[in-house]
């Protein structure tokens, strides 16, 4: 399914979806979920409890409560935090819709989260340097700050798949993982590759965004964890 363009009232590019009912509605609504479940506001926190889950350092030498601060402080940074800014853009009126269905409406959230993500990033450094967190959750949270520097950037050119970009997270991260633990990682990285082909293929089902846009993110995200790697 291709996607038209044409230009509206104020010259700027508007997109048509030809026809979402090609697809068997069960696979838009299956797609749909998909988009939900592995939303770019959840992926971060997914990732943040497979680290504490497969790390026996942080298991063993950190209380319950410590972990679940942690996990708290992803939750309130990376899903809490951007959702209510979004909510509170659309309710001054700063973007047109929650769904940020045009490029335009992506700038203000971009700068914003960035703001949020650099937090993250800098909290993790100091409380690596004190031995609280491993050098994965480092990787993690500059990958993300990264990852949105890309998103913003690709948005001068195009609607980049935002869903996109965390799937690419998603996979690259859980590769740095096989690599850097002890333990056996396979399931873990094949489980990864799998969903971040759901989520992709469901983006393209579901929204109305390009295959162009779609790999651009997925390689947003990939760069930005291989960056990441290599600079923490």
């Amino acid at each position: 399914m291709q996607p038209e363009f044409d230009v509206d009232e104020k010259n700027d590019f508007a997109r048509i979806q030809l026809s979402k009912t090609s697809y068997p509605a069960a696979l838009r609504i299956a797609a749909r979920i998909v988009s939900y479940i592995f939303h770019p506001l959840f992926i971060p926190v997914y990732l943040a409890w497979l680290v504490l889950r497969s790390s026996p350092y942080l298991l063993d030498a950190f209380s319950e409560w410590q972990r679940f601060t942690l996990m708290l402080m992803f939750g309130i940074m990376y899903t809490m935090f951007p959702l209510l800014s979004v909510l509170l853009m659309k309710a001054l009126g700063f973007i047109s819709s929650i769904h940020m269905k045009t490029r335009k409406d992506r700038i203000i959230p971009y700068v914003v989260c960035m703001i949020y993500y650099w937090w993250v990033w800098y909290v993790m450094i100091n409380r690596a340097a004190r031995g609280e967190v491993t050098r994965e959750y480092v990787i993690l949270s500059l990958a993300i700050f990264l990852a949105s520097i890309g998103g913003m950037m690709a948005n001068i050119n195009m609607k980049v798949s935002m869903h996109a970009i965390a799937a690419g997270v998603m996979m690259a991260f859980v590769m740095v993982l096989g690599f850097s633990q002890g333990i056996s990682f396979g399931v873990y990285i094949s489980v990864a590759i799998l969903l971040a082909g759901m989520v992709c293929t469901a983006r393209l089902i579901d929204s109305d965004h390009t295959t162009r846009e779609i790999y651009w993110g997925l390689f947003i995200g990939i760069g930005s964890i291989v960056l990441a790697f290599q600079v923490s």
